[in-house]
C-alpha cells in the first residue's frame, strides 16, 4: 500500500467547494449525533516567535463513510514580513480508521482555507436571509477568498465590499473577483451593512461597530481562534442570535471568549450549536429574526471531512505522488 502526497495544487484541484460544503455540513451533523471523536485542540505557545502550534485530531462517521486524521497547524503573525511565509501553515495526515494506514499526507494550509470557507457557507445557509445578495468581508487576507467562494455557493451574491488596512490586499482581492461580482474596496462600516458579513482578522479589540450592522445582517465571526481575540463588541454579541461551532472551544478561544471570561456573556446568551440547527433540533433563521452571528473556532472534524473529499477525488484522478511511507513487510 502507498501513501498519497498531495501538494497545494492537488488539494485545490480535488476540493470542489459544493462538495466540501456538503461534507462539512455532514461533519456538523455527525458531531451533533455523537458520531465523532474530537479531543480538545491542544496548543504549544511560542511567544519568543510570536506564534503557536496546534494539534487537531478527529474521527467522524458520516453514515456512508468514516474517516480519521490529524492536522498540525500554526499561527505565526510575523511570517509574512520576516520569512515570506503564510501566517498559517498546516499539514494534514488522513488515515483509514479500519487499520490506521496513512492514506494521504496533504497540504493543510489550503485545506484550512477551504474548510473555513465551507463552514461559513454552512452557517450562512442556515442563518442568513434567503435573498441575501451583498457580502461584506473585513480582512482581505488569504481566508477572505474562500469566504466569498463558499458563501457565493449558497447565496446569490451580487455585491461584495472588502475592507482592510492594507490597500494592496484589497486591490488583489478586487482584481481576483472583478469579472465575477460587483466588488469594491470600502470601509468596515460599509462592509458591515451588507446582508452577510464575514470577519477574518486576528484583532484583539473589536473593530466592527454595532450601529453599522444592517437590521438583518448575518455575521460569520471567523477570526477569533485563540484566547484574547475579539472582533465584535459586547453590544453586538448581546443583541445577536449567537450560534457557535463548539461550546468548549468558543468559550475558550472563540469570538465570545473575552466577554465570556469577563462575565458579560453566559449560557443564556448562546442560542445553540450549529450542529443542532443542521440536525433539526433547533430552527435556523426565521422570519422576523434580526442579527445572527456564527462564532467559528474551526473543528478538526471539518478538516477530516474536507480531507475525505480531497483524497477520494485525488485517488480517482491519479493525482498526487504515491510513496512508501509504511514498511508493510514488518509485522
Amino acid at each position: 500500500m502507498q501513501t498519497l502526497l498531495l501538494n497545494p495544487s492537488d488539494v485545490r484541484e480535488n476540493a470542489r467547494m459544493p462538495e466540501v460544503i456538503a461534507a462539512v455540513e455532514e461533519a456538523f451533523a455527525a458531531y451533533q449525533r455523537g458520531d465523532t471523536q474530537m479531543p480538545a485542540k491542544s496548543y504549544i505557545d511560542l511567544p519568543a516567535y510570536n506564534g503557536d502550534f496546534r494539534s487537531m485530531p478527529a474521527y467522524m462517521n458520516a453514515g456512508t463513510w468514516d474517516a480519521a486524521g490529524i492536522k498540525w497547524v500554526n499561527v505565526h503573525t510575523d511570517n509574512v514580513e520576516r520569512y515570506d511565509l503564510p501566517t498559517v501553515l498546516g499539514t494534514m495526515i488522513y488515515s483509514d480508521p479500519r487499520n490506521a494506514f496513512p492514506l494521504a499526507i496533504m497540504d493543510g494550509t489550503t485545506l484550512t482555507r477551504l474548510r473555513t470557507g465551507a463552514a461559513a457557507a454552512v452557517a450562512t445557509e442556515h442563518l442568513a436571509v434567503p435573498d441575501a445578495r451583498s457580502l461584506g468581508i473585513v480582512g482581505a487576507g488569504v481566508q477572505s477568498y474562500t469566504q466569498l467562494d463558499g458563501i457565493a455557493s449558497v447565496r446569490d451574491i451580487k455585491e461584495v465590499v472588502v475592507a482592510d488596512v492594507r490597500d494592496e490586499a484589497v486591490q488583489r482581492f478586487v482584481d481576483r473577483y472583478e469579472d465575477e461580482f460587483d466588488v469594491r474596496g470600502g470601509t468596515i462600516r460599509e462592509a458591515a451593512s451588507c446582508d452577510v458579513l464575514s470577519t477574518v482578522t486576528p484583532v484583539e479589540e473589536p473593530i466592527v461597530p454595532r450601529d453599522a450592522l444592517g437590521d438583518h445582517t448575518h455575521i460569520n465571526a471567523m477570526g477569533a481562534d485563540a484566547p484574547g481575540k475579539h472582533e465584535h463588541g459586547d453590544e453586538t454579541l448581546l443583541d445577536a442570535t449567537v450560534v457557535i461551532d463548539d461550546y468548549d472551544q468558543c468559550t475558550h478561544s472563540g469570538e465570545i471568549n473575552v466577554p465570556w471570561g469577563e462575565g458579560m456573556l453566559s449560557d443564556a446568551d448562546i442560542y445553540g450549536e450549529l450542529g443542532a440547527i443542521i440536525a433539526g433540533e433547533k430552527p435556523g433563521r426565521e422570519p422576523g429574526d434580526g442579527i445572527t452571528l456564527f462564532d467559528s473556532t474551526g473543528l478538526a472534524i471539518q478538516d477530516v471531512a474536507t480531507a475525505h473529499v480531497v483524497y477520494e477525488h485525488a485517488d480517482e484522478n491519479d493525482n498526487g505522488y504515491p510513496f512508501e511511507l509504511v514498511d508493510t513487510e514488518v509485522r
